[in-house]
C-alpha cells in the first residue's frame, strides 16, 4: 500500500511517515493470500522509537481473527505436506531471492519501527535472508533411514514427516531474523505458518509476507497476525491452545516462556522455546587485551545493547582489569555516536520503548545509590529524544544492587574483576538461564576446558558474534528448548515415524 510521507503524531488514524519508495511495505494483515484488517475493525499505531511519530496502523487482531489464521494454515497444510522438498527448496529460493533485491527497503522498514541504525539493520537483513537460503538448501536434505531389522522377512524404515500448521511468536529486537530463522525451517519441512510478531515491529514482518506473496507461496502457507499490546496475550493463549496448531516457537523472555509452555500442555505441542540470557564475558589474563576490548563492544552495544545473547556480566582477571576498562571506556567514547539511525555515521539507535528506557535507568541509579562506579554515561539522552540511552560503563558493582546478576538489556557494561578460573566459572554459572557465554583465552588447555564448564547453550571463544545460519541457536536451563538454525533448525518441525514392513519375501 502506498503511504503518506509525513504525519503528526496525534493522527493516529491517518497514514505514515514512510518514503513511497517503500513499495513492499504493508499495513494490513496477511492471511489465506488475502490482506485483510481485524474483523473489530480496530487498528492501533506503530511508533518510530526515534521521535515517537506514527509510522502506520495496523489491524489490531484478536482471538477470532487467530482462529480464522490457524484453520487457513490447516487447509493449506494438507496440500503443502505432499509437495516435494525440491518443490520447497524452490519457493524458499524465490522468497530469497527477492528478499536480496528488496534488502534496502527492508533495512529501512526496520529501522523506522525498531530504532537501530541503517548499518545494523542492513547486516540483520543479511543475516535474515541467510536462514531462508540455507533451509532452501536443507529442504533437500530431509532424510529418512532404512534400520537393519532384528528378524528375518522384515524392513524397518524411518520417515521424517512435518508436523502440522507452526505458530511462531516472534520479538522487537530482530523483527526480521527471527522471522526467517522460524519459518525457513517450517516451511522446508512442509509445515504451515501462523506468525505473531511483536506489537511494536510489525511492518517488516508483513513486508516478509509481501515478498512471499510475490515468491508464490501459496495461499494459506505463511499468515501474519497483527495485534497490539492489549490483545496479544489472548492472541498468544490461543495459539497456545487451539489443537489445529502442533508446534509452536517463541522467541522471548524466560518469563513468557513459561507461560506459553504452561498453556501448551493441554494440547501436547512440540515446542521450540528460546528464553532469555545472562551472558558472561570473560577475559582471562593471557587474553589478546585488544581484541577482548573489539569483541566486547560488539557484543554488549549491537542493537544498543537490546540482544539476548549480548554480553551481559563482564570479568576481567585482576592483572588487566584497569587495561581493559580504560580501552573499553575510550572505545565507547570514540565509537558510538547515537541517534537517528536513518541519519549517516549513527552508530546506534534509541531503546524500543519507554519502560525499556526506566527499566535500564532504575538500575543504573540504584547501583549507584549504593557504591558504585560510573565511567562514562549513566542517565537518558533526552537531547536525542524521549528514548536515548547514553552508553554506561560501571565497575565496582556488589549483591547487593539489582544490577548484580540481572539481564539489563540496554547499553550498561557491568565490569567485575576475579582473580582464578575456578571462581569466575563458578558466578557466571550461578544463574538459572544459560543462552550464550565468551570468553577470551590464548591457552588452548584453558579454551578447552572453560567451554566445557561453562552451562550455556552457545559459546563464543575470542569472538563476540557468534550467530550464523550454520550454527545451532539455542540455550540451556531456563534459556529455552530446542535449536534454530543449522540442520538441527528442522528437527521441531518433523515427526520421526516408524514403519514396520513385516513378511517380506526375499
Amino acid at each position: 500500500m502506498m503511504l503518506a510521507t509525513s504525519l503528526l503524531v496525534q493522527q493516529v488514524s491517518k497514514v505514515p511517515v514512510m518514503s513511497r519508495a517503500l513499495s513492499i511495505l504493508r499495513n494490513q494483515a496477511y492471511v489465506n493470500g488475502k490482506w485483510i484488517g481485524a474483523r473489530s475493525g480496530e487498528t492501533f499505531p506503530i511508533l518510530n522509537p526515534v521521535n515517537q511519530e506514527v509510522i502506520d496502523c495496523v489491524p489490531d487482531m484478536d482471538p477470532s481473527d487467530t482462529r480464522n489464521a490457524i484453520d487457513a494454515a490447516n487447509q493449506a497444510f494438507k496440500d503443502f505436506r505432499k509437495t516435494t522438498a525440491k518443490e520447497r527448496s524452490d519457493l524458499l529460493r524465490n522468497w530469497y531471492n527477492l528478499l536480496v533485491e528488496h534488502s534496502e527497503e527492508l533495512a529501512q522498514i526496520l529501522t523506522k519501527e525498531n530504532g537501530k541504525s541503517l548499518a545494523e539493520s542492513r547486516a540483520e537483513i543479511k543475516y535474515g535472508n541467510s536462514f531462508v537460503e540455507w533451509f532452501s538448501e536443507e529442504a533437500r536434505r530431509i532424510n529418512g533411514e532404512v534400520l537393519q531389522a532384528p528378524i528375518r522377512n522384515r524392513e524397518l524404515l524411518l520417515l521424517k514427516q512435518p508436523v502440522g500448521v507452526a505458530a511462531l511468536i516472534t520479538p522487537w529486537n530482530f523483527p526480521h531474523a527471527m522471522i526467517t530463522r522460524k519459518v525457513g525451517a517450517a516451511l522446508a519441512a512442509g509445515c504451515t505458518c501462523v506468525i505473531k510478531p511483536s506489537e511494536d515491529t510489525p511492518l517488516t514482518a508483513l513486508a516478509l509476507a509481501n515478498l512471499a506473496e510475490k515468491a508464490c507461496i501459496p495461499a494459506g502457507i505463511l499468515n501474519v497476525l497483527t495485534t497490539s499490546l492489549k490483545n496479544s496475550p489472548a492472541v498468544g493463549k490461543e495459539l497456545c491452545v487451539n489443537p489445529k496448531v502442533r508446534v509452536l516457537s517463541f522467541t522471548g523472555s524466560t518469563a513468557v516462556g513459561k507461560i506459553l509452555y504452561q498453556q501448551c500442555a493441554p494440547t501436547m505441542k512440540r515446542l521450540s522455546l528460546e528464553l532469555g540470557g545472562n551472558a558472561p564475558y570473560i577475559v582471562f589474563k593471557t587474553a589478546d587485551v585488544d581484541v577482548a576490548v573489539t569483541g566486547a563492544m560488539a557484543s554488549k552495544f549491537r542493537n544498543t545493547g537490546q540482544t539476548c545473547v549480548s554480553a551481559n556480566r563482564f570479568f576481567v582477571e585482576e592483572q588487566i582489569f584497569d587495561e581493559f576498562v580504560e580501552k573499553f571506556l575510550t572505545k565507547i567514547k570514540n565509537e558510538i555516536k547515537m541517534g537517528d539511525g536513518c541519519k549517516d555515521g549513527i552508530t546506534h539507535g534509541p531503546l524500543i520503548k519507554d519502560s525499556q528506557l526506566k527499566m535500564v535507568d532504575d538500575l543504573v541509579k540504584d547501583a549507584q545509590s549504593k557504591g558504585a562506579k560510573i565511567h562514562c554515561g549513566g542517565s537518558p539522552q533526552t537531547e536525542l529524544g524521549p528514548l536515548f540511552y547514553a552508553p554506561t560503563l560501571i565497575t565496582g558493582v556488589t549483591e547487593n544492587m539489582k544490577i548484580y546478576n540481572k539481564e539489563i538489556f540496554g547499553p550498561v557494561a557491568v565490569i567485575h574483576k576475579f582473580q582464578n578460573e575456578d571462581d569466575v566459572i563458578r558466578i557466571a554459572n550461578d544463574t538459572p538461564v544459560g543462552l550464550a557465554g565468551y570468553f577470551y583465552s590464548q591457552d588452548i588447555s584453558q579454551v578447552f576446558r572453560v567451554a566445557r564448564n561453562l552451562e550455556v547453550g552457545m559459546v563464543g571463544v575470542n569472538e563476540g558474534l557468534i550467530s550464523c545460519a550454520e550454527a545451532a541457536f539455542g540455550g540451556v536451563k531456563e534459556s529455552g528448548l530446542g535449536r534454530e538454525g543449522s540442520s538441527h533448525g528442522i528437527d521441531d518441525y518433523v515427526d520421526i515415524k516408524y514403519v514396520c514392513i513385516g513378511n517380506v519375501r526375499h
